[in-house]
């Protein structure tokens, strides 16, 4: 159940997510859904050849796909004053896929009993994978690679899963929560991980 659950709100937040930048950039429909496709799917393809599961199980995930077309349909439709709102939720609808996706991805290398250093990396790069993919093809520098913080959330989610801190759907969504509330937090606050520049 969490799985599924988790599944579905990283899914359709990272659909919208890709479709909102795409639509920034000013590309067409189908590069609408493209971008909105691989910003869903990207994280969970990386992991899945990471921790060694199948990468054509994501086309055994209907319901994913079409509740990722259908979010990224009424992102396009919708009517200008709600899409200028979307925008600015962008970030928001980040955080959420991020969260869903890191624990997700923990709980994936978790199931399959690889050490903690493989869980953390699961969660990483499954929280991350689909944002570097959408930033890179609309030619824009990744959140994940600016001072910014943004990968160190999922990094947390895989840390508390690999160590088994938390438990059962009910907990895991706590986490899901606190991750989203923390990862918003850095945003409003601009917090920020040390840099230099050369």
């Amino acid at each position: 159940m969490t799985w599924d659950l988790l599944n579905i709100i990283g899914t359709i937040a990272f659909a919208i997510s890709g479709a909102l930048v795409a639509m920034e950039e000013d590309y067409d429909i189908l590069g609408v859904f493209i971008l909105g496709l691989v910003t869903a799917f990207g994280g969970g393809i990386i992991r899945n050849v990471l921790i060694g599961l199948p990468v054509d199980t994501i086309w055994e995930q209907g319901l994913l796909l079409k509740s990722a077309l259908l979010a990224m349909a009424i992102v396009f439709f919708m009517p200008e004053k709600f899409i200028q709102y979307s925008k600015r939720s962008l970030n928001f609808f980040d955080a959420i896929g991020l969260s869903a996706f890191a624990i997700q991805g923990a709980i994936a290398a978790s199931s399959m009993n690889h050490p903690i250093s493989a869980i953390i990396v699961a969660a990483i790069l499954t929280g991350i994978g689909g944002g570097i993919i959408r930033d890179i093809l609309a030619g824009r520098k990744p959140v994940v690679l600016r001072e910014e913080i943004y990968a160190v959330w999922a990094l947390l989610g895989g840390l508390i899963v690999g160590l088994k801190i938390v438990n059962g759907t009910i907990e895991y969504m706590l986490l899901f929560g606190i991750l989203v509330v923390f990862r918003m937090l850095s945003v409003k606050y601009k917090w920020r991980l040390p840099h230099r520049a050369l």
